[in-house]
């Protein structure tokens, strides 16, 4: 019994309950449900191991006491304890309240046998649902997996179909390339039918001139022969013929404003067509805007300078066979007015394409020629060539960069300073006829233009080659290129 009590002292097993105690208190607010509960019973444990210890303790010291000693101990003190501890107290409550509490017990274990069953009925319920939308999605899993097949098939077919539809685009642009190819050799065929056309055209009406020319000759010839008084009788009707205003003259103002117009249409579309070509390889707006202005005034030179050429060859081919009270001036203009055709328009072109090329004013990519705009140049050079024709003939103004801005002869270019006076560079001539200004040009102005003007000197970007001079001198229009006293 000693050793036991001993080895019960030495282990301490008080103490370590006592700190179980202490920490479980310190953490009861802290740990779980489930950690509370494992450390109550690890505490039942250990007191139940003590119990067992001290019962084993008081065996041991009731089996040395002897049969009688200790009997009045264990009689007063353990088995009033064990009684108490062990024995179930007798309830504290009325018979009444003993039936009420044992009905709500009923209807309690009523509700609970409800709510069990209401509750089995949800779980089925749900599991009901559960079964149905189980098959649901199985359904949907599978028009799913049939879209996707389809989806598939069509990607297959899609692009067979894409496939097929290149080859068919290839093949129609094929065609279409083989159709402009034959669309431009007759076209290539055509033009010299067109040309042909133009000159049994001329010449139909020359021969009738010429007949019409041959027949009044005639009547003159046999009229001065004839001793009759007829033709002193029918000399006051030739002055009166020969009075009548020619083709030109009567054709003037219509002419004068259909060339307005047409120098107006050269401005809003030939001008806008090459300077959007322009752009294409020259950054600079400034420089295309010049070499556009440019183009125009040395358009208006070749023409002018052709159109002075081609009225000194009609007048030397009309002068031996001119007769009548018109002059020889007016019959040449006329003759001009009527064969307008005659003007080698092509000639004029590289005149002013070689003009270009040399002028420091101006520069110009080297894989492009001046060629680009040469639309420009032929249409303005036929607009300056009839315009010669008209009495008093119609002209550019002159112009130069740095000049003083005229408000008469230009208005100013939406990117210019209103308030310069001085012109930088001139975007489009101005027309004028004698000193009144027919149409207006555009200028840019700016302050100091004059500094500009003189210090910016464009370097060539590429040098004229003689080639190119020559390539387009050797180009020519089938018109007429010398006058003949057999075509007139």
């Amino acid at each position: 019994m000693a050793d036991t009590l001993r080895r019960l002292v030495n282990t301490s097993s008080f103490s370590v309950l006592q700190d179980k105690l202490e920490s479980w208190y310190k953490d009861y607010h802290v740990i779980s449900c489930d950690q509370n509960l494992n450390r109550c019973c690890e505490l039942i444990e250990l007191t139940a191991k003590l119990q067992g210890q001290l019962f084993t303790i008081l065996n041991f010291t009731a089996t040395e006491g002897g049969h009688y000693a200790g009997v009045d101990t264990l009689k007063t003190r353990l088995l009033p304890w064990l009684g108490t501890c062990f024995s179930m107290a007798r309830p504290s409550v009325t018979d009444d309240t003993s039936l009420q509490l044992m009905q709500e017990s009923v209807q309690k274990d009523r509700k609970i046998r409800e709510l069990s069953a209401s509750h089995e009925s949800d779980m089925q319920k749900i599991e009901t649902q559960l079964c149905s939308t189980r098959l649901q999605l199985d359904s949907v899993k599978a028009e799913l997996s049939d879209t996707q097949m389809e989806l598939d098939e069509t990607k297959n077919t899609s692009a067979t179909t894409l496939l097929a539809t290149e080859d068919e685009i290839l093949q129609l642009k094929a065609d279409l390339r083989a159709a402009h190819e034959q669309v431009e050799i007759y076209k290539r065929k055509l033009d010299p039918l067109d040309d042909y056309e133009r000159q049994i055209r001329l010449l139909r009406d020359e021969v009738s001139y010429l007949t019409t020319e041959k027949a009044m000759l005639q009547e003159r010839l046999v009229r001065s022969r004839s001793p009759s008084p007829m033709p002193r009788r029918s000399r006051p009707s030739s002055p009166r013929r020969s009075e009548s205003p020619t083709r030109a003259q009567l054709t003037h103002s219509s002419r004068h404003a259909r060339l307005v117009s047409r120098f107006s249409d050269l401005y809003a579309v030939e001008r806008l067509e090459a300077q959007s070509l322009l752009r294409r390889y020259i950054e600079d707006l400034e420089m295309v805007q010049k070499i556009i202005f440019i183009a125009a005034m040395e358009a208006f030179q070749a023409a002018k300078l052709a159109y002075r050429q081609f009225k000194l060859r009609v007048r030397k081919t009309l002068s031996p066979s001119h007769l009548g009270s018109e002059s020889l001036e007016d019959a040449a203009v006329d003759y001009i007015v009527r064969n307008l055709d005659l003007y080698d328009v092509q000639a004029s072109v590289n005149d002013v394409i070689s003009a270009m090329n040399v002028n420091p004013r101006i520069s110009f990519p080297p894989e492009v020629d001046f060629v680009l705009i040469s639309t420009l140049i032929r249409e303005t050079c036929r607009v300056a060539f009839a315009m010669q024709t008209l009495d008093p003939s119609l002209d550019l103004a002159f112009a130069s960069d740095g000049e003083l801005y005229n408000d008469n002869k230009y208005r100013r270019s939406y990117d210019s300073e209103f308030t310069a006076p001085l012109v930088v560079y001139h975007v489009w001539p101005a027309l004028v006829e004698g000193d009144s200004v027919i149409v207006k040009g555009e200028a840019v102005t700016r302050r100091g233009a004059l500094w500009r003007s003189r210090s910016s000197s464009p370097v060539r970007s590429r040098s004229v080659s003689p080639t190119r001079t020559l390539a387009f001198s050797g180009i020519r229009s089938p018109s007429l290129g010398r006058l003949t006293a057999s075509r007139l």
